[in-house]
Order: structure tokens, then C-alpha cells, then sequence
């Protein structure tokens, strides 16, 4: 008998929480919308004289990385709302009276939030990149007008060892399918002194080799003075990349899912490039949704409070909460991404940080 009274319990706390999490998710989603996004398709309405075609795609294809910002809240303000009600109607104190513990009602609201966390995770593997995909071809394509993107410009490479940077490699034009780029300049170092250009008409990627094509070999003193050495028809570079790998290291981190993130850091790891803020993205992935079981526990503590509060109370509390945990989510952010912590400790902190206070919270409201 005791299993099926825990059994309503439980589904009678979801089902509480289950409406005012969907009422969080649209009130939340509709904040964030209007204090950013449609200020931006407002502009490319008004002053760029876009289709509104056009803008309800765009709007349609950002709506998923809005969206997963507003699950850990909607389940902070669900927790908080939910618990104020079953405490102003003394159902809490009735539950208490009756042999149930706080951290027993609590059961359904762990179970709830790792559910929406796990939601957020999966979102953020699949749907959320390929959204983010979606809205920046069309910004590029059919907002801003480029051609479809058959070819990179603008490609920096660099080339280190033992800290040390070697070479800096600039493609004026990359046409990964083909195998081919143009426009390019290499500059050399010797000690951090910039020692050798070579500048090539076009290069093309053969027998996993990249050969340049129609250039020239500069020298240049210490003094900085460019003396041209020699010129050339052919000539190999040492470039540990196939075209598809150095197209791949210029994507946007918003467009690819965590394992994508991984192998991407590990592409540009080999160029040289700092990966610590790469590193930071990769473990907020994971922090970020997992904020959710934390938010909604301090929701729950703060719900059963003595004082009777309505809905623009507990929306109020929620927006605060929500604001102290991104404040903290970003100086740990900045900490992490410029080496002063590591790339893990700077994700999770805030989850640390609030995790403490929800336990200090929980604990108060049991005795």
C-alpha cells in the first residue's frame, strides 16, 4: 500500500509541476525572443528589406537554441510555483504530519528535472546544430546574398611546435571538394622572428601532399628587410590537413554537437591554435542542461516558504536566480577561456556554487 501511495505522490507532484513548466518554457522562450531576436528581425524587415518569408524562417531556425536556454528556468520557476501552491493550500505541512519527508517530495522533482536535462542534451546533440546550420546558410545565402559555399575565403592556418609558433599559412580562396585554393602566403618564423614568406599563385592536395604552384620564396633579415631568394613552378609544403579537414577547421562551434566539438578541438589542437576556450564550450554543453536539476531544487526549497506569494512573485524570484546563475556562468566562462582555471572547473562551477546553496536550502526547509 505504501507503494502505490508513493506512486500517487509522485504523479500527483508531476503532474503539478507539468503545467507551470510548459507555461515557464513559452513565457521564458517569448522574454528571450523579444529582448533579442526580434529586435534583429525587425532591422532586417525595416532596413535591409528582407521577405517576411525569410524572417519567419530565420525566426523558425534560432527558436531551438532559445528554447534550451529556457528549460533550467522553466523548471525553476515550475518547482517554485508548484511548491508555493501545495504550501499555501498546506499540503506540504499535511504530507509532513503524514510521515513524508521534504527530500521524499522532492523524488518527483529530481526525477522530472534530469528528464528536461537529458531532453537538453539530446537537443543540443542533434536539432540545435543543425538549426544553427540552417540560420547561418540563410543569413549568408539569402539574406546576405553570397553563393553557396563551394569554396572558403579567408582561411588562416597556424602551424606551431613546443609553444613556439613555426608558420602562419593564408588561403585567399579553399575549394575543399576540388582540392585546390588560391592566393596563398606562408609566413615562417625562426625564435618568434618572422624569417621566410613564399607566396603561390594557387595549390592543389595530391597523393596526400599539398604541392604550390607559380610562386615565389622571400628571405627576411633581422633587420626586416625582404630579399626574394627564388622563384618557383612547384613546390611541396608540409601541411598535415586534407582540404575537408582545413575547411572543417573554420566552422562556427554553434553548428556542430559535442562528439563534432571533440574531433574539431583536436583538428585545430594540431594547428597551434588555443583550444582552452573550445574546451570551456564543450563541458557548458554539459553543464548548461544539467542546471536544471540544480535550479529546480532550489525552486522547490523556495516555494515552501511561509509566505503566501502569487505568480509574479515566484516569475520575479525566478528571473533573479536565473540572472545570479549566468552572472556566475559567465566570469567563470571568461576565467576558464583565458587559462586561469581549468576548462571543467570553469562549466561547473555555477552548478557547484548553486548545488551548495540548494542542499543549504533543503535542508533549512526540513527541520
Amino acid at each position: 500500500m505504501r507503494g502505490k501511495k508513493g506512486q500517487t505522490l509522485t504523479w500527483y507532484i508531476l503532474k503539478e509541476l507539468s503545467g507551470t513548466f510548459f507555461f515557464g518554457v513559452m513565457a521564458f522562450t517569448v522574454l528571450l525572443v523579444a529582448g533579442d531576436l526580434l529586435f534583429k528581425i525587425a532591422d532586417l524587415i525595416i532596413e535591409r528589406g528582407v521577405s517576411f518569408w525569410v524572417v519567419i524562417r530565420l525566426f523558425w531556425y534560432r527558436l531551438p537554441s532559445v528554447v534550451i536556454l529556457t528549460l533550467p528556468m522553466a523548471c525553476l520557476l515550475s518547482t517554485l510555483l508548484s511548491f508555493g501552491r501545495l504550501s499555501a493550500s498546506n499540503e506540504i505541512v499535511a504530507l509532513n504530519a503524514s510521515g513524508v519527508s521534504f527530500q521524499r517530495i522532492l523524488k518527483p522533482v529530481l526525477i522530472a528535472s534530469l528528464v528536461v536535462g537529458a531532453l537538453s542534451l539530446l537537443l543540443n546533440e542533434t536539432l540545435v546544430p543543425l538549426s544553427n546550420r540552417a540560420a547561418e546558410n540563410l543569413m549568408k545565402y539569402e539574406i546576405a546574398r553570397e553563393k553557396p559555399s563551394l569554396l572558403k575565403e579567408r582561411v588562416f592556418l597556424r602551424d606551431e611546435s613546443n609553444g613556439q609558433l613555426k608558420r602562419v599559412i593564408y588561403i585567399s580562396r579553399l575549394m575543399p571538394r576540388e582540392g585546390a585554393m588560391r592566393d596563398i602566403l606562408i609566413q615562417e618564423f625562426t625564435d618568434g622572428r618572422l624569417s621566410r614568406i613564399t607566396t603561390a599563385e594557387k595549390g592543389s592536395w595530391s597523393n596526400n601532399k599539398w604541392t604550390l604552384e607559380k610562386g615565389e620564396v622571400f628571405q627576411v633579415d633581422p633587420s626586416g628587410i625582404v630579399e626574394l631568394m627564388y622563384r618557383f613552378k612547384n613546390q611541396e609544403i608540409e601541411l598535415d590537413l586534407s582540404p575537408g579537414e582545413v575547411s572543417r577547421a573554420t566552422r562556427n562551434p554553434g553548428e556542430m554537437g559535442m562528439f563534432e566539438l571533440i574531433d574539431h578541438i583536436r583538428l585545430v589542437s594540431r594547428q597551434g591554435v588555443n583550444v582552452q576556450p573550445l574546451w570551456v564550450t564543450l563541458h557548458l554543453r554539459i553543464a548548461v542542461p544539467l542546471a536544471s536539476i540544480v535550479l529546480a531544487i532550489i525552486g522547490s526549497a523556495f516555494g515552501v516558504t511561509p509566505q503566501r506569494r502569487g505568480t509574479g512573485f515566484g516569475f520575479g524570484l525566478s528571473i533573479l536566480i536565473v540572472f545570479a546563475y549566468y552572472v556566475v556562468m559567465s566570469f567563470s566562462k571568461s576565467f576558464g577561456q583565458s587559462g586561469h582555471i581549468s576548462p571543467i572547473l570553469a562549466a561547473w562551477i555555477p552548478n557547484i556554487i548553486f548545488s551548495i546553496f540548494g542542499i543549504f536550502l533543503v535542508r533549512r526547509v526540513s527541520h
